[in-house]
């Protein structure tokens, strides 16, 4: 039986978490240079599928403060066990971003997971990698029951990761979420304890391994 850790535990062993190829840790200031030389290059591959910014807003690519804000908000959320955010680093180098969000505990024991990689790194399988990592980490560290991916049924590239690894599809749930300033149908995909545990071994000796 899975057995969900204390938030002392887990606040303690968020370090690293490793792939094959890749590892996932969560954010601080030291990473911003980066993180906004990847956002910057990958401008119009991310944003087209990412909420739209408010009036008024801080921007985080281009503002120091405001991505410390942000790593700030997203370490408060962690020790809380809200949510759980992690930059993707690839030979050292910060690549991307997958998170936990939303979860909810009770009687239903769930997340979001939601991800995005630099253009440059497309293509390589790097992110159904990190989305199994983050999958051992959900069901076997947070002792989670479901977690749910939702995707634009245009976005190809991030249907791929998902395709890839075979989750479920559940269907689509119309404007489900607000992207760029509209709002958009997304498939559901998702997978459950029971099925990470029929599934367990064969994922990771695929992907990390």
């Amino acid at each position: 039986m899975l057995r969900k850790k204390s938030v002392d535990e887990l606040s303690g062993s968020l370090s690293l978490l490793n792939g094959r190829r890749l590892y996932l840790r969560p954010l601080s200031l030291n990473d911003f240079d980066e993180w906004r030389e990847v956002r910057r290059s990958s401008v119009d591959w991310l944003t087209k599928w990412e909420p739209k910014s408010q009036p008024g807003q801080p921007d985080t690519v281009e503002d120091r403060q405001a991505f410390s804000a942000r790593c700030t908000m997203r370490s408060r959320e962690m020790q809380l066990g809200n949510s759980y955010g992690f930059g993707i680093f690839v030979n050292g180098h910060f690549g991307g971003e997958i998170n936990l969000n939303s979860i909810h505990r009770g009687a239903q024991q769930s997340a979001y997971v939601g991800y995005w990689i630099d253009e440059r790194l497309a293509g390589n399988s790097y992110m159904p990698e990190s989305v199994v990592v983050i999958m051992g980490f959900a069901f076997e560290q947070l002792g989670l029951h479901r977690l749910q991916v939702s995707i634009i049924p245009r976005n190809t590239a991030s249907r791929r990761v998902v395709e890839k690894l075979e989750l479920r599809d559940e269907g689509i749930a119309q404007r489900y979420l607000e992207i760029n300033g509209v709002w958009e149908d997304h498939i559901r995909y998702a997978i459950t304890a029971e099925e990470w545990q029929v599934r367990r071994d064969e994922l990771l000796a695929t992907w990390i391994y």
